[in-house]
């Protein structure tokens, strides 16, 4: 083995997992996009091709490199060449707009920017609008988005040399990534990741979700969101195999799965919903595929949906700031023993913390631990390894989030007598109708019982008398009809009649690229009319 590798042979970082999964397994397919195939002996030598190519062209230790790419090879192997080369990789959602991404290149002060072709109209026109960045390199990776004149990708990798690189990690607190908030509040903030907490998060994905070498995991989720929870590094971890997806569409989910033998994927709950629904959903899965879904919170129904048709589905919650998923509803045996349905309730629960990770608590606002009785309710505070080092250059928001020394999620939530938390809403997202506390998500999950309802969101509209209460909107299966009355009945059948919503909008609903539903554009567009009545 080289010197370098046992100098730093004791640091924690994901860079470990490619270089034992290169010698381990170097002709098992690493990589899968289209008709493309990389075993690992070709992935990592891509990876070092990279890694050499931005060191040769000025790339120093601590400098930030940001990827505008979908789910292709060229964001894999970015993910292990940038922190090879020393440098912290910032992905960058491809949905958001150019004053947005103009924004997160400026404050992450990035100095290279990974971009693929059919996003370069995005960054067209930066000119000198953000000065520390030098260098942009384009991936053409669809035939129907040609490449504008300046540095192909393919030309660049081949400026660099297939040979290992040595290591320019010294600390595994080293950065390694910073992921950037969907900015819903303000403006984005840049979430730091460090090496240690990716190779943590990461080994823990693997364990919790039992993956093998002989596993493939299809990218539905955004690898630029929370580095794709760490599965683009955890799966060389293991030395599974990578299927890419450019986008998302559900036919074409469901034609990988069975092409390619697909065994792990993972997603928000509306991916689910639009894969169940799809004409090409089978009866039942073909061979065991586990599913992970995470992003918000799924009603039973869905995993009820998803449990029948043979999959084994996971339960994850996270948030940015804790390199995703954090938690997991931990299956216990003696639930096999229950219905599919009272497994679906079971299972729509946030569970406990990950194996490899810290403490999770529920508590109120003295930071005392609210009663485990699975009725009073808290905020969910997070600490230890898989919990973020804080948010770039931005010490009094970081300060804050971390008062007391636990970070302070926003999110709240009971503690069950079994030890597992369920979330019951975000503090913003509660309901609060002539002084009684209403759960939204208490309120989506009885709408979604309806057989005709697709998706739906609940929030809280304004109201003369009771200040406030319970609006959704619901958007329906293709071919099914039904009125506002009809929902609201059904609703004040299965729920105390003041936690029925009182009004229902119907249509569609607008969501993040990652598949959560807006509330907040929801709730701005109520309560904007509210206010010009109060202003009339």
């Amino acid at each position: 083995m080289e010197a370098h590798k046992h100098v730093y042979s004791n640091i924690l970082t994901p860079l470990l997992f490619l270089e034992r999964s290169a010698a381990v397994f170097p002709d098992r397919v690493a990589v899968v996009h289209g008709d493309q195939r990389h075993t690992y002996r070709e992935f990592n030598e891509r990876v070092n091709r990279l890694a050499s190519a931005l060191k040769l062209n000025g790339l120093k230790k601590g400098d930030r490199v940001a990827c505008l790419l979908p789910n292709i090879p060229a964001m894999l192997e970015a993910h292990f060449a940038i922190p090879l080369a020393g440098g912290i990789i910032v992905p960058i959602n491809y949905r958001l707009s150019a004053q947005e991404i103009q924004y997160i290149l400026e404050h992450s002060g990035a100095s290279f920017l990974l971009v693929d072709t059919e996003f370069h109209p995005l960054v067209s026109d930066l000119d000198d609008t953000v000065p520390e960045l030098k260098h942009i390199i384009h991936i053409s990776d669809d035939p129907a988005y040609p490449a504008p004149d300046g540095t192909a990708y393919e030309d660049f990798l081949q400026e660099g040399s297939p040979d290992t690189i040595p290591w320019v990690v010294g600390d595994e607190y080293d950065d390694i990534a910073i992921n950037y908030t969907s900015g819903t509040t303000g403006k984005p903030k840049g979430v730091t990741y460090c090496h240690r907490g990716a190779y943590i998060n990461a080994v823990g994905e693997i364990v919790e979700t039992e993956m093998t070498p002989d596993s493939k995991l299809l990218w539905t989720l955004p690898m630029f969101h929370c580095n794709g929870w760490c599965f683009t590094w955890g799966v060389a971890f293991i030395g599974a195999t990578h299927v890419c997806h450019r986008k998302f569409e559900p036919g074409a989910a469901w034609r990988a799965i069975e092409a390619e033998g697909v065994t792990h994927f993972n997603g928000a709950p509306v991916v689910l919903i639009a894969m169940v629904n799809h004409p090409d959903a089978p009866e039942r899965f073909a061979h065991p595929v586990t599913i992970c879904t995470a992003g918000a919170p799924p009603s039973p129904s869905i995993i009820q949906t998803v449990t029948e048709m043979g999959a084994h589905i996971l339960h994850l919650y996270g948030l940015t700031e804790t390199y995703g998923p954090y938690t997991v509803c931990t299956w216990q045996p003696d639930w096999h023993k229950l219905s599919f349905e009272a497994q679906g309730k079971l299972l729509a629960r946030q569970g406990v913390g990950y194996a490899v990770g810290g403490p999770t608590r529920v508590v109120d606002e003295h930071m005392k631990d609210v009663p485990a009785n699975g009725e009073i309710l808290g905020e969910v505070v997070m600490q230890g390894n898989m919990v973020m080092k804080g948010y770039w250059k931005d010490p009094e928001t970081t300060a804050t989030a971390f008062r007391g020394g636990w970070f302070h999620s926003g999110d709240v939530a009971v503690m069950h007598p079994d030890g597992y938390i369920e979330l019951r809403d975000r503090s913003k997202d509660v309901i609060i109708s002539g002084g009684e506390n209403i759960s939204s998500i208490e309120v989506e999950q009885v709408i979604y019982r309806h057989p005709a309802v697709l998706e739906c969101a609940v929030i809280g509209a304004p109201h003369e008398k009771w200040g406030e209460t319970p609006k959704a909107y619901v958007t329906l299966k293709k071919g099914q009809e039904l009125t506002q009355d009809e929902l609201i009945a059904f609703c004040r059948e299965n729920i105390a009649h003041f936690k029925a919503p009182t009004s229902i909008e119907f249509g569609p609903l607008p969501k993040t690229s990652t598949g959560k539903i807006q509330k907040f554009k929801l709730r701005d567009e109520d309560w904007a009319g509210r206010e010009k009545r109060i202003q009339g």
